[in-house]
């Protein structure tokens, strides 16, 4: 891979992370105990006697009250990147607190000798399933206390604080960013942060009545609101721009439409750059209190990250 095209998926994949981690303190604004507040028990409005603001407003408001959701997720991403170009996620994913279950389609490494992987997340913790009869599970069952080990488990902590680079991926909202770009809360908050938000009209999605609202997002409007970059040194952010720029990424274009009961039930947000379109493609249903997350036992699971560790100081003792 080129220097230019690992540049390039770099600035790709930091930018998918922004989107997850956008916020809207302004717009989404809390309550006194500190929680996002619901949406008024009123009828809602007619779509026409509320401006897109407002009807967003209210929408983030639920949505983030509600703290989980059923998604079905498409990302696909410009084949000239080198990234993978297609992506299905499907599962269970919640943000109150942030925990997730979904299979994952796609996007998997030549010879993994499987078409889907099972990720569970909770307490900032991975869990991949193994796929039966893949090299990986067959290289597992040979050694030595990994029988019925078919999870691997990652703490995504001790990886950050091993990176060298710790404090960084904390403030870019860490190595879970990426499975947050699902959460839809942050997403309508992207979406608030639009100045040209416009109600495109009354649409069907799935058979089910929404309002169809757009907008677009350019990469400043969407630093400026972005509580996780705030944190970032001057020279931090002036790097992240930069690779911006390089990446030929501008902005994002969004699309979210919101059913009758005021929650956004199809999302879609696309980001161009020189080698096409990356976009992101979610439904979301089932909209209810904390989803809960069954991690594997223990007996079934074994620690990648401590095993790369003993081996490196096995290697270093030989």
């Amino acid at each position: 891979m080129s220097v230019y095209r690992k540049k390039t998926v770099g600035a790709v994949l930091a930018a998918v992370l922004l989107v997850g981690g956008a916020t809207a303190c302004e717009n989404g604004k809390k309550t006194d105990s500190g929680k996002a507040g619901s949406a008024s028990a009123e009828p809602a409005k007619p779509a026409a006697a509320v401006s897109p603001a407002e009807a967003l407003n209210a929408a983030y408001k639920k949505t983030s009250a509600a703290k989980s959701a059923k998604v079905r997720m498409t990302l696909s991403m410009p084949a000239a990147t080198g990234a993978a170009t297609n992506m299905e996620m499907t599962g269970v994913q919640g943000w109150g607190p942030d925990v997730m279950d979904i299979t994952m389609k796609g996007a998997l490494p030549a010879g993994s000798g499987a078409e889907s992987v099972r990720m569970i997340m909770s307490n900032n913790v991975m869990f991949m399933e193994m796929p039966a009869g893949s090299p990986t599970a067959k290289g597992l069952e040979g050694m030595e206390g990994m029988e019925g080990k078919r999870w691997m488990k990652l703490d995504l902590n001790a990886a950050a604080a091993a990176s060298g680079d710790a404090e960084a991926l904390r403030k870019l909202g860490g190595l879970g960013g990426v499975e947050q770009g699902q959460d839809p809360a942050k997403q309508l908050a992207l979406l608030l942060s639009s100045p040209n938000v416009k109600h495109v009209g009354s649409e069907k999605v799935e058979g089910t009545d929404a309002e169809h609202y757009k907008g677009t997002v350019t990469f400043e409007e969407m630093l400026a609101a972005n509580d996780s970059v705030k944190a970032l040194t001057e020279a931090e952010r002036k790097q992240l721009t930069d690779a911006m720029k390089t990446a030929g990424i501008t902005g994002y274009d969004m699309d979210v439409w919101v059913n009758k009961d005021g929650y956004p039930v199809h999302m879609k947000v696309g980001m161009s750059m020189p080698q096409g379109t990356m976009n992101m493609d979610a439904y979301y249903s089932d909209y209810g209190s904390a989803a809960t997350v069954q991690t594997p036992p223990d007996s079934e699971t074994f620690d990648l990250f401590g095993m790369l560790k003993e081996l490196g100081k096995a290697g270093a003792g030989a």
